[in-house]
């Protein structure tokens, strides 16, 4: 042996072997190792992060910049003075909103809002990419993917057109179908009562084929031979599905549905903006919208930054519970 290679040996760490073999693990990098790596792989590489940079710089400026007017929800903040300039009160806004009745009403609409739409609504794209699995006629399953994706694709505004068009007490297709039943005519819009069901029906109907796309790339990772061994066996399609189909997506599923739940303060602020009315407050006022009305309409921005940060605060929380609950209990998380 020669005197480099009983020098190498010497930094390296021995360890015995059922064999009676020794071996050597490698010696831990310096820095000066861990920054050539970095720049070889960067060279090798650069095409790759030269494609990241715009999204980056996007992230940068859009979402992390912001982050430094967040200050102004413990400032009384002027206009006139900036963000730096305010002078600092503390928590004084969020005891305002905690003892405000309109805020704590948003909260609670917020919450029932998007419990109904996480019961309803995200059944719903897992149920329709298991029946378009089931569809044998690929023509027929490309036309009617195509019918449910369309929705997804149609700007709020419209889709608030079409809602509004939809329950007019007057030449709306709903009051007509009761109008042969000889009911009177309903001005749903306006009753609170009939505002949440309106409000998750159409998201449901505008997002849950696009939303079953995800699911649907996870069926077709489902490997085949499971199938094929069930068919052996005698099983019926149904049985498949509940027995091979369902947990081979399971994984997806949770993802997916820790991701609603880090969502569920955030409702479709466009779309209760464009439907809500005062009449209908009670039951559709939001978060987002109280933000709205007290930022944009009262120009009381460190109150409305305030509700924001709160509305953020509560949605990193649950993110957060729900990755450790699924982590625990069934192995599967977000990190």
């Amino acid at each position: 042996m020669t005197a480099k290679s009983v020098g190498n040996a010497a930094n390296n760490t021995a360890s015995g072997t059922p064999d009676g073999t020794v071996e050597y693990a490698a010696p831990a990098l310096t820095l000066g190792d861990k920054l050539s790596r970095a720049v070889d792989h960067f060279r090798n590489e650069w095409q790759l992060y030269v494609m990241l940079a715009p999204a980056v710089i996007w992230c940068i400026v859009f979402l992390y910049k912001p982050m430094y007017g967040l200050q102004i929800a413990f400032k009384d903040y002027s206009i006139f003075r900036g963000v730096a300039a305010s002078p600092w009160i503390g928590l004084e806004h969020f005891e305002t909103l905690f003892g405000n009745d309109q805020f704590i009403r948003a909260v609670f609409n917020t919450i029932k809002i998007s419990a109904l739409n996480l019961l309803f609504g995200f059944p719903a794209p897992i149920i329709l990419a298991l029946m378009f699995n089931e569809v044998l006629h690929a023509g027929y399953k490309r036309f009617a993917q195509t019918i449910v994706y369309l929705p997804h694709f149609i700007s709020t505004v419209i889709i608030a057109g079409i809602v509004i068009t939809a329950f007019s007490p007057t030449a709306g297709i709903v009051n007509t179908i009761l109008g042969w039943f000889g009911a009177d005519s309903i001005y749903f819009l306006t009753k609170p009562e009939w505002f949440r069901p309106i409000f998750v029906g159409t998201g449901i109907w505008q997002e849950a084929g696009f939303g079953s796309i995800v699911f649907l790339a996870a069926i077709a990772g489902v490997n085949p031979s499971l199938y094929e061994s069930a068919v052996v066996d005698g099983a019926s399609r149904w049985q498949m599905m509940w027995k091979i189909t369902i947990p081979s997506i399971l994984p997806t599923i949770i993802i997916m549905l820790i991701i609603r739940i880090g969502n569920i303060m955030e409702v479709s602020f466009e779309l209760i903006i464009l439907l809500y009315q005062p009449a209908t407050y009670s039951t559709a006022d939001v978060v987002n919208t109280f933000v709205y009305r007290q930022g944009l309409q009262s120009g009381q921005y460190d109150m409305a930054a305030a509700a924001g940060l709160f509305n953020a605060a509560v949605a990193f929380v649950l993110v957060v519970a729900a990755n450790s609950l699924s982590r625990r209990y069934s192995r599967t998380s977000l990190w």
